[in-house]
């Protein structure tokens, strides 16, 4: 059983591929997400603040009123990813793993980390197999990246819609911020640059 969640929680939530699936970060899947998430991502229980797509897995930070809105809007975007995978692939059948990993987010600090984990985790990646990180491109262009305010360095935002909705729980708004904001250039999982 999941556990109970307040609406003043946010929740960064997990969905892995299964091992036949094709990587998720070709251009053509992740815009294909991309369409999918602008037509979804505002619900009135349950919002998607922030994702990144990942080869075999995508990390959403969302928002919902209640475990069974939770519950609802993550079996939309499940099959959401699932129909656009097979559309853009060709493919048919089961796309996802197993059941969403679920953290729910109580503090600035643990939100501040997360909305970091989420937005530069192909940077975590990247470092874990010894990759030179591309200096050219500091913000993952599977990700939500582009439309987040929150960075510490000015970064231009997308003039393409968001595919995500603006956050309204008070933690994922303004309360993250209290522990800084978040440098693109930091690797989740390894000490954050000191700020300045």
């Amino acid at each position: 059983m999941r556990p109970a969640l307040a609406a003043r929680f946010p929740c960064h939530v997990t969905l892995k591929m299964r091992r036949d699936v094709p990587s998720l970060r070709a251009v053509r899947l992740v815009r294909e997400l991309e369409r999918s998430l602008r037509e979804s991502c505002e619900r009135s229980r349950f919002r998607v603040a922030h994702y990144s797509i990942q080869p075999d897995h995508a990390h959403f930070i969302v928002e919902a009123v209640s475990r069974e809105d939770l519950a609802a809007g993550m079996k939309s975007l499940g099959a959401r990813l699932a129909r656009a995978v097979n559309r853009v692939c060709r493919r048919r059948g089961p796309v996802l793993a197993d059941r969403y990993h679920l953290r729910i987010l109580r503090s600035p600090r643990e939100v501040r980390r997360a909305i970091a984990y989420v937005l530069l985790n192909s940077r975590r990646h990247l470092a874990k197999l010894g990759r030179r990180i591309p200096a050219d491109q500091p913000l993952d262009p599977a990700s939500s990246g582009r439309w987040f305010d929150g960075w510490r360095a000015l970064h231009a935002l997308a003039h393409d819609p968001p595919a995500v909705a603006l956050p309204r729980s008070w933690l994922l708004r303004i309360g993250w911020r209290r522990s800084g904001l978040i440098c693109s250039g930091e690797v989740p999982g390894t000490r954050p640059p000191p700020t300045s």
